[in-house]
């Protein structure tokens, strides 16, 4: 997350009606409702595991045993039968 100044942002007024509650310290301010992403929609990870899950599923559907999966992606086996069930789902 970047921060951003108050002072080059925020008029004077408001400023001090916050320093009133919260002097010098860090403070959030959420994004309006409606406005917010979802888990890893900014940073690209969500498109990154569903991609790497479809590849899984593919290798595997291609006769690629779930230990073997286990050791070329680091995950467990439970892990690899987890992701080929879920994206079994998807395509029923």
């Amino acid at each position: 997350m970047k921060y951003i100044n108050a002072n080059n942002v925020l008029p004077e007024d408001i400023i001090k009606a916050i320093q009133e509650y919260v002097d010098g310290e860090f403070l959030y301010i959420p994004r309006k409702d409606g406005k917010q992403k979802a888990w890893g929609e900014k940073s690209g990870i969500k498109d990154m595991l569903k991609d790497r899950n479809n590849e899984i599923f593919q290798k595997y559907n291609e006769g690629m045993t779930v230990r073997k999966l286990s050791l070329m992606y680091y995950l467990s086996e439970q892990s690899i039968r987890r992701i080929i069930s879920e994206q079994n789902r998807l395509c029923l």
